[in-house]
């Protein structure tokens, strides 16, 4: 697998303050010890020099950690700590940044070393509110040296995910098709999470297309590569050079036009025009930018290319968008469900725009059948071909959506459980999904609010970043499945 590039570095600061009716070198010698723990969790922070005091110490602690490029931070009450200069400190550095104070050590330090962070810790988060900020508050936020650390570790993978979608542009090309009006994207809520977004024809993708015919070099070294990628799953060699040239034109637009943004995904038309014109279709060339962090969403789907980021951010691993798409037949064989019912099985499928590390060994480029029957039926497939098919691998896995509403907000749901270990015997990119408490989910989420069929599918436990960072960046209506006897808005109680 490439490397993955297309995402931020999380550069975190830690700042302690001290009020100044307690001892600043508490907070310095309790900083000091969180500091180490986080190195020896390997986590690549940036102290502040400077303690935090007064509105003037919050100034140079600010000017500090700009100068040092840190992109996150924690504000740490070593003690008490000053309100009004540490909320002042968060406003100014204007990063993501968590709120987090220090337990008392021992019964034998309650008088010169009693800090009452668990009190101060009240007041920076009313400050917070009065001043207009979102922290990020652990659960426990206030803990020893070693506690904090793991909630720093924490935060680190929260605040990726807000930093790379505050600094992220959707390129997106053609119209959605006939009769996938659920993939509507409300521009204004995508700006209001600081979302770039660059519409365009699938006129400008076919002219963009065109206009690297001419790079015969480059694209016989892409074509290469794809034949070493695929090796005995080679089953289109004759598609190769289209597909390439095909990659090379994302490539070159993705370079040219990020323009006031550092990272890119993709939203792109298709189908059913895509392939008479192109004489391909898209699916393989989705998945390899995909595996290098670039994801490229099915259908013109916004919001579900700003989900597969977010998901592969949280993760740090290629991710997919499939259509929770159809029912597990009862005689079909499966020995462990990992904990979900069977009426909580579905499969997640897509055309063939899985990243061969996401499949089983055996994953192939063919044509895609659907399409096949639609444009090609009883030829030989030509144009519909250029799909990967093959079984997702089995694991734990997260299907996670973010979503502008009708009504002008956001919402989310996240969900965690596995790709099982079962044949879908079936095409595409697909699997089998065990997700405990989904049949409820199904019907009384994802149905009940209106999310459409995509979902952002993460091959790892993602559900604790995306859920937190989600709520930092201030959506309130995030849902997850509920256990048994725990009702949804809405659901009889009477079964």
């Amino acid at each position: 697998m490439p490397a993955m590039k297309n995402m931020p570095v999380v550069k975190m600061g830690v700042v302690a303050v001290s009020r100044d009716c307690f001892p600043l070198e508490l907070s310095r010698a309790r900083m000091g010890r969180v500091v180490a723990e986080c190195q020896e969790l390997g986590l690549d922070i940036v102290p502040c020099g400077v303690i935090v005091e007064s509105e003037t110490d919050a100034m140079r602690a600010a000017a500090e950690m700009r100068g040092r490029s840190v992109n996150a931070a924690v504000v740490y009450l070593g003690n008490f700590g000053p309100e009004g200069p540490e909320t002042i400190l968060a406003k100014e550095l204007g990063v993501p940044f968590m709120l987090v104070g220090a337990a008392e050590e021992s019964a034998g330090s309650l008088v010169d070393g009693r800090g009452d962070a668990f009190c101060g810790m009240l007041n920076a988060c009313y400050n917070c509110e009065l001043r207009g900020l979102r922290p990020y508050v652990p659960p426990r936020p206030v803990g020893l040296p070693g506690e904090v650390a793991e909630m720093v570790s924490h935060f680190v993978d929260v605040a990726r995910v807000v930093a790379g979608l505050r600094d992220l542009k959707v390129f997106a090309f053609g119209p959605r098709p006939q009769d996938f009006y659920a993939c509507n994207a409300p521009i204004k809520q995508l700006y209001d999470l600081g979302v770039e977004v660059m519409e365009n024809s699938e006129l400008d993708l076919f002219d963009l297309n065109k206009s690297v015919a001419g790079r015969k070099a480059e694209i016989e070294a892409i074509a290469s590569d794809m034949a070493a990628e695929l090796g005995e799953g080679n089953a289109r060699p004759d598609k190769l050079a289209q597909l390439a040239r095909y990659e090379l034109a994302l490539m070159t637009f993705y370079e040219k036009n990020l323009g006031s943004r550092r990272f890119g995904v993709f939203a792109n038309k298709c189908w059913p025009a895509f392939e008479p014109a192109f004489g391909f279709v898209p699916c393989y060339v989705n998945g390899r930018l995909g595996a290098r962090g670039i994801p490229v969403s099915c259908e013109v789907d916004i919001y579900g290319a700003v989900s597969e980021y977010m998901a592969q951010l949280a993760s740090l691993h290629p991710v997919s968008l499939l259509d929770i798409n159809n029912t597990v037949p009862p005689d079909m064989d499966i020995a462990d469900l990992k904990g979900a019912a069977r009426a909580d099985l579905f499969m997640g499928f897509h055309c063939g725009n899985a990243c061969l590390c996401n499949l089983c060994d055996g994953a192939s480029m063919k044509h895609q059948l659907i399409m096949y029957r639609l444009m090609e039926p009883g030829k030989e497939p030509n144009i519909t071909a250029g799909t990967l098919e093959g079984r997702l691998r089995p694991g734990p896995a997260t299907v996670f959506r973010l979503q502008g509403a009708l009504d002008g907000t956001v919402r989310s749901y996240v969900a965690e459980g596995h790709v099982l270990d079962a044949d879908p015997n079936s095409f595409g990119s697909i699997g089998v999904f065990g997700i405990p408490g989904f049949a409820r989910f199904y019907r009384h989420v994802l149905l009940a609010k209106g999310f459409p069929h995509h979902t952002a599918v993460a091959f790892r436990r993602a559900g604790r970043a995306l859920y937190d960072a989600v709520r930092l960046l201030g959506v309130e209506d995030i849902q997850a499945p509920r256990r048994a006897g725990d009702l949804y808005p809405g659901e009889n109680p009477f079964g």
